[in-house]
């Protein structure tokens, strides 16, 4: 082998090497940045991510997003300062979890002194919780007898025996008119309530349950209670 091909072997060597060093320090930015491709997550903006029931935390500010208060289940005073806006699943755990350990704390803090209105709205992951979307049904059912927050309660406070025929059990248990409601559940009466609520978190940036806006501040999964009055206090000063 003659000088020229010794160089030209060389050559080549050397060209594989830059080669695998760029790909090698690609490799890094992309894990380092979340992974290539990192500039089309505001093109999926409006598609919800039914694979992460309970995301990270995070927050945006002065959110455009005009939330529809006709029909709208609200705890509280309607005229209180603070409004904290809740996408929400009946079968999802982290829903329950948030019900237990930081909705009861906030409603008697915030909500039942007049500081915070809570809406409720609803947000059922089909594709992880097959009795979502009947009790998300089943609950404006109850609303058409002006007992929402009641028959949410009843879910949330049962949720690991939620099934199709403890939603109907549970609509007498609270007094509910129970033809009226069978038939209400049966036709799926306010199935695009449901799904235009759906459309409104995902708008919104909701991408998981439970989802919330606290005055155009996005809070994401069950965060600890210190989160939300962080939130909260931020807002009424």
């Amino acid at each position: 082998m003659n000088k020229q091909e010794d160089a030209i072997k060389i050559s080549k060597v050397t060209l594989w090497q830059i080669i695998s060093f760029v790909f090698f320090v690609l490799f890094v930015i992309s894990i380092l940045t979340g992974g290539f491709g990192g500039t089309t997550t505001n093109k999926l903006a409006g598609k919800a991510n039914v694979k992460n029931a309970n995301p990270t935390p995070s927050a945006a500010v002065n959110n455009p997003v005009n939330i529809n208060l006709e029909g709208a289940h609200i705890r509280g005073d309607e005229n209180a300062p603070v409004t904290m806006v809740e996408w929400s699943d009946f079968q999802c755990p982290f829903c329950g979890r948030f019900y237990v350990e930081t909705e009861k704390q906030l409603v008697e803090e915030y909500v039942n002194t007049g500081k915070v209105k809570l809406i409720y709205k609803q947000f059922p992951l089909e594709q992880l919780h097959p009795f979502a979307k009947p009790a998300a049904l089943a609950s404006e059912c109850a609303a058409e007898q002006g007992k929402f927050w009641e028959y949410h309660d009843k879910v949330f406070e049962n949720q690991q025996s939620l099934n199709g025929e403890n939603l109907k059990k549970w609509a007498g248990e609270i007094g509910l008119n129970q033809a009226q409601f069978d038939s209400c559940l049966d036709d799926q009466k306010y199935l695009d309530k449901v799904n235009a609520d759906l459309a409104e978190g995902s708008s919104a940036g909701i991408r998981g349950t439970p989802g919330f806006l606290i005055d155009g501040q996005l809070i994401s999964g069950a965060q600890p209670y210190s989160v939300f009055k962080s939130a909260i206090e931020a807002a009424l000063n």
